[in-house]
């Protein structure tokens, strides 16, 4: 080490953390040959590129020395889709218990920054979190000088957990899951994890499972709050759409393959045409959402090149008695389709993806089936299984046989249904837990920093603000 000099040395004196980022630098040309690969099908890759290097626009607030205080920020990493929507109920009860306090949030991909303007509008900030290096990370926190950091779910950035604990600024890991075989990969670097985890200020698990395996890694003390993806209600204005979309669908019975991921809808579709699934006189409709907005495209082709007769959500339109797939190439109303439908398969789990969201689908009361690869919400999909939720199959031929056979039986679809919305209610109360986790920090945080600086509290501090008034958040 005495061949790196001084300041090299104090910045990585961790020499895993120093050989994580100099991997994290030779791959930096990749990561923008990989952005203009993207841009061939989602222009939106081309956007914000400074972002992703710690460089923000000007037009973004910032407080300079000397200037009168900005509001103070929360900020929320939510890498893409899904960990946005799962931040719903954590934002508004965090608006309600920090109404001083803007809300900030980073983003990995387009389709995850397209979800927080549909879902939060202008009532936050969002902009892309840089690529992993220190001096981006410190860029960033400088910038934004947030309050608090919360990341949904499991996004372990070495450098980013360093630079807040440089910074002060605690850091809580939220919602966080672990499967076996992200917890096998994160193995294999065993003091970059564990120094990664160890920098967490809290880590709130979503299961049991997931807390130990975050212990196993070296987490310090995970506790369990639960999957506040079970706290999501329905918008009214989803709810809405769901009657519009069934009165267009007529009598019809309908099923949803809802967010398919890549050689999925192909096998769907392929099984789907040798059923020619019917009901009485009916011909059910199927109705197709991909996960990914640029392949919206790519997956109508398919099915016009398979034979069927398709319409598409954006020519926002009555479906024909003729349509027999319906292509969903809109983002946002995925509760609404849940709402619209009679059945749902839920993607990513005919081939090995891991599966997507089944909560939201139960909450409303659809039937769900699932394929067998369920990682991604193994405890969410066992316990829907267990209580007749939901059904399982092998492959796209069990999983069509399976959906005519629930068209056809209507008492089966309503037992269904009660059972789904019984199973959401039950593990409703992750956001409450979560927020608990968050004020003990805090409170810690606070107790720890005015005991380092040998002074008491003057006031007892009911919001971030006045903690950072009162010795929050600074040195």
């Amino acid at each position: 080490m005495r061949i790196i000099p001084g300041l090299m040395y104090k910045r990585f004196a961790n020499l895993p953390r120093l050989l994580y980022t100099l991997v994290v630098l030779s791959i930096l040309p990749w990561a923008l040959a990989h952005l203009l690969w993207r841009a061939r099908r989602q222009a939106d890759y081309l956007r914000h590129w400074g972002e992703r290097f710690g460089f923000f626009s000007a037009d973004v607030k910032k407080s300079d020395a000397g200037a009168h205080q900005v509001t103070p920020t929360i900020w929320l990493h939510a890498v893409s889709v899904g960990e946005t929507r799962a931040a719903q109920p954590l934002v508004a009860a965090l608006r309600v218990r920090f109404p001083d306090h803007s809300i900030l949030f980073t983003h990995m991909t387009p389709t995850g920054r397209a979800t927080s303007e549909a879902v939060f509008g202008t009532s936050v900030q969002r902009v892309y979190l840089p690529y992993d290096t220190p001096w981006a990370m410190r860029r960033f926190l400088r910038r934004y000088q947030p309050a608090l950091g919360l990341i949904m779910e499991t996004e372990l950035w070495p450098n980013l957990i360093a630079a807040c604990a440089e910074a002060r600024v605690p850091l809580l890991l939220v919602n966080a899951r672990l499967s076996d075989r992200s917890g096998r990969r994160y193995a294999w670097f065993p003091e970059l994890t564990r120094g990664a985890l160890q920098g967490l200020t809290a880590i709130g698990a979503q299961t049991d499972q997931d807390a130990a395996r975050l212990r196993s890694l070296g987490a310090s003390a995970p506790v369990t709050t639960g999957n506040m993806k079970f706290d999501i209600d329905p918008p009214a204005s989803q709810q809405v759409l769901a009657k519009l979309l069934r009165d267009r669908f007529g009598q019809r019975p309908v099923w949803l393959a809802a967010s398919t991921r890549e050689g999925e809808e192909a096998l769907i579709l392929d099984a789907w045409r040798r059923l020619e699934l019917t009901n009485g006189t009916l011909t059910p409709l199927l109705v197709i959402v991909p996960r990914h907005p640029p392949r919206f495209e790519e997956v109508a082709r398919l099915a016009v090149d398979s034979g069927f007769s398709i319409q598409r959500r954006s020519d926002d339109a009555a479906i024909a008695p003729a349509t027999q797939v319906l292509i969903g190439d809109s983002m946002g109303e995925m509760f609404a389709w849940y709402g619209a439908v009679d059945v749902a398969f839920i993607g990513g789990s005919l081939l090995d993806f891991g599966s997507q969201n089944l909560i939201e689908a139960c909450a409303v009361g659809t039937p769900v089936v699932i394929g067998r690869y369920t990682r991604n919400f193994a405890e969410a999909a066992s316990g829907a299984l267990a209580c007749g939720a939901a059904c399982a199959i092998e492959d796209a031929n069990q999983l069509v046989a399976e959906i005519n056979a629930l068209l056809a039986d209507s008492k089966r679809r309503q037992l269904m249904s009660e059972a789904g919305r019984a199973f959401a209610a039950y593990h409703r109360g992750a956001t409450g837990r979560t927020m608990a986790l968050i004020e003990k920090t805090l409170d810690n945080v606070r107790i720890n920093r005015l005991a380092r600086n040998n002074r008491a509290s003057p006031c007892l501090m009911k919001s971030l603000h006045e903690e950072k008034q009162c010795g929050f958040g600074t040195d």
